[in-house]
């Protein structure tokens, strides 16, 4: 077995010329982690009140489930957690192999990521500041159509089959201004995607089992805020009901999004993709969707439109998102604080909504099927309570509704089922 190393790194006495094994001799930027070869049960660890300006830290192809998870960490002492401010270095391509499930998604090109993880498995990632951020002199050149995607925190599963065991928890992500119309590159605060293998006979079908985010605070980013497992796979999850099989050989399984603050995310706030059995819980989306508008959303091209939410998951299997809140989503063709969006066996239970200006509870489309909405409270949101968008069915139950008088309990021209039982809806001033 070979034996782990520590490797520290600090801004404020380190020197590229040491060998970066002890606080005394660590190294001095990022460029040196990133040119080494990084085994199971290695730490990363960057002092504390360092910053790390136009740096990254990149790792590829490395990790072991069998052993010693790698770690990424702070040492030294105070309570200001180390920086890494990119300002847009850190570019890497990005390519999923195929265009996706719709013709106006862009798929590939250049990305600028503070923290990449490629093909990494068994790793911890904590208690790290992020920024990546350029200063925009024009609202034309921050809206601007080609403007490169950033990232916080990117991961990508491509060449390795299945990556096990990946956990990013109390990060600080921050002002990421990425492309303001870019779903499903990795593009936002913290992002993870499935690429096609350059040889998937020989690999398997990349994709994810066992991912926690977890206490992370994203804040000012554009576009998504915390999105998991988007797949170059997404053509096996085009039927409406989905088989639990489907998601082991080609989704994601064993993800959980718990306990994460998200603040000022241009697009939707946390999502989880094509998982089988997410859970999400005691997550806040705080002001979301401040850019899906008329000022700021002004040169899609043939991408989608003005479409966000706050807190959802996409084509999944029995999700359980469980105490969340969402609060302030602002208005756009969705603007809602919860969706089940073409998923099978959606749960929302005990979960708060307020002012949202699209509303609490939207069930979206023809391929939302089996889903329950029960035991929440909806109070002062907007544009409709509850949006069953063409869907054939949906159990809502035992919520609490307070609503403003005027705001109707079904927004206006949505005209899926729903069975509605035992809710107590009162109308608030």
């Amino acid at each position: 077995m070979q034996k782990s190393t520590q490797y520290y790194v600090s801004s404020i006495n380190g020197n590229d010329s040491n060998d970066g094994l002890s606080p005394e001799t660590a190294f001095l930027t990022l460029d040196k982690i990133n040119s080494l070869a990084i085994n199971a049960g290695d730490k990363i660890l960057l002092q504390r009140g360092s910053v790390f300006n136009n740096q990254f830290l990149h790792l590829k192809n490395c990790g072991d489930i069998n052993g010693e998870p790698i770690e990424i960490a702070p040492y030294g002492d105070g309570d200001r957690l180390p920086v890494i401010n990119t300002n847009g270095e850190g570019i890497w391509y990005q390519d999923y192999g195929t265009k996706l499930d719709s013709p106006g998604h862009v798929y590939k090109g250049d990305v600028s990521s503070s923290i990449l993880l490629y093909d990494v498995e068994n790793i911890v990632v904590h208690d790290i500041e992020v920024v990546n951020k350029e200063e925009y002199t024009t609202l034309e050149a921050y809206t601007a159509p080609e403007k490169r995607d950033r990232t916080g925190v990117a991961v990508v599963a491509q060449n390795r089959g299945t990556l096990h065991s990946i956990t990013l928890k109390n990060l600080f992500v921050h002002d990421v201004n990425g492309n303001v119309y870019n779903k499903h590159m990795n593009n936002g605060g913290i992002y993870m995607t499935a690429f096609k293998p350059a040889d998937e006979g020989a690999t398997g079908v990349a994709r994810y089992d066992g991912v926690t985010v977890e206490g992370c605070v994203v804040k000012n980013v554009s576009r998504w805020g915390i999105a998991v497992g988007y797949t170059y796979r997404y053509a096996e999850f085009s039927s409406k009901e989905l088989g639990e099989e489907t998601f082991k050989q080609y989704g994601n399984e064993n993800v959980i999004i718990t306990g994460n603050y998200c603040k000022n995310v241009g697009g939707d706030a946390i999502t989880p993709m094509y998982v089988l059995k997410p859970l999400v819980e005691h997550n806040v989306s705080d002001s979301c969707a401040t850019e899906m508008n008329d000022r700021y959303y002004v040169n899609p091209g043939k991408r989608m439109g003005k479409v966000a939410a706050a807190i959802w998951p996409w084509k999944c299997k029995d999700a359980l998102l469980v105490y969340n809140e969402a609060v302030d989503t602002k208005l756009n063709q969705d603007g809602m604080a919860y969706d089940a969006d073409s998923g099978d066996g959606t749960t929302y239970k005990y979960n708060y909504s307020r002012l949202n200006e699209g509303g609490c509870m939207m069930f979206c489309l023809g391929q939302a099927v089996h889903n329950t909405f029960v035991n929440n409270v909806s109070y002062d949101d907007l544009g409709g309570t509850l949006s069953p968008a063409g869907n054939p069915d949906a159990y809502v139950a035992d919520n609490e509704f307070y609503m403003r008088k005027g705001v109707p309990l079904r927004r206006k021209r949505n005209h899926g089922k729903m069975t509605l039982k035992n809710n107590k809806i009162t109308i608030i001033d």
